[in-house]
């Protein structure tokens, strides 16, 4: 397999923000007035170096690829299970079926992928961009994700249970009946983002920021935000919800 050379990829801390504490959160008053801060994602800041142009036809089980480009490639039911992509590009493949439980995919940038039941689970996502994605019941069970950006596009019924989620990013995407079910998130922000429908169910939360959702619909665990920030006006949406979530009755 051809190699090159290059800068790894490395994390930066987020963009500046009104009113950012000096680790780089973002900061707020509590009702006693007291400072708070919420810790903001570091993203990811990829540097690929001179890519080869993939030309190995099929992926094979504990591949190892490393800067690689993979451009309009068709790679539906393929399996790569256990494989290994560090410094890649994958740029408007088909990943429709495509096995690739247990990969990892270090430092890389898969840029308007797509595919329906792509099987990621177990894998390790570190320092990757998602962009422009159109996926539909992709498998990241028990996957862990660290210094990942989402943005743009749009994820149908995306398996996220039991993941573990650090310094990850959801920026300007649509995710439907998202399943973050007993997942573990830690740093993750929602910036532009629409959630929909998504399950929270026995989720496990630290410095998740939702505030920045454009929508945000919890269908089930709504007792999970503890541990999230929401805005006020996300509060309201909520209510219903929560006294539904406490037992509690609301009669005029």
């Amino acid at each position: 397999m051809p190699c090159a050379g290059g800068s790894r990829g490395r994390a930066s801390s987020a963009g500046v923000v009104s009113g950012a504490g000096d680790d780089g959160g973002m900061a707020h008053r509590d009702q006693q007035g007291q400072r708070e801060t919420v810790k903001a994602a570091r993203r990811p800041e990829v540097r690929l170096p001179e890519l080869t142009a993939w030309e190995g036809g099929v992926l094979e089980p504990d591949g190892d690829y490393d800067g690689v480009e993979f451009a309009d490639l068709d790679f539906a039911g393929q399996e790569g299970i256990g494989a290994r992509f560090m410094d890649c590009a994958l740029r408007r493949c088909a990943l429709d079926g495509a096995g690739l439980a247990k990969a990892r995919i270090l430092d890389s940038v898969l840029e308007g992928v797509r595919g329906v039941g792509t099987d990621l689970s177990g894998a390790s996502l570190r320092d990757v961009e998602l962009v422009e994605a159109r996926l539909g019941g992709v498998q990241l069970h028990g996957a862990v994700l660290e210094r990942v950006v989402f943005r743009g596009g749009k994820i149908d019924y995306l398996n996220l249970r039991k993941a573990r989620l650090k310094d990850v990013v959801f920026d300007g995407c649509v995710l439907v009946e998202a399943d973050f079910a007993g997942a573990a998130l830690e740093r993750v922000e929602f910036r532009g983002c629409a959630l929909r429908g998504a399950d929270l169910t026995g989720a496990r939360m630290a410095d998740v920021d939702l505030r920045g959702a454009v929508e945000l619909d919890i269908a089930r665990g709504v007792g999970a935000l503890a541990g999230a920030v929401i805005s006020p006006s996300q509060l309201f949406d909520l209510a219903p919800s929560l006294a539904a979530q406490l037992g509690l009755r609301v009669l005029s």
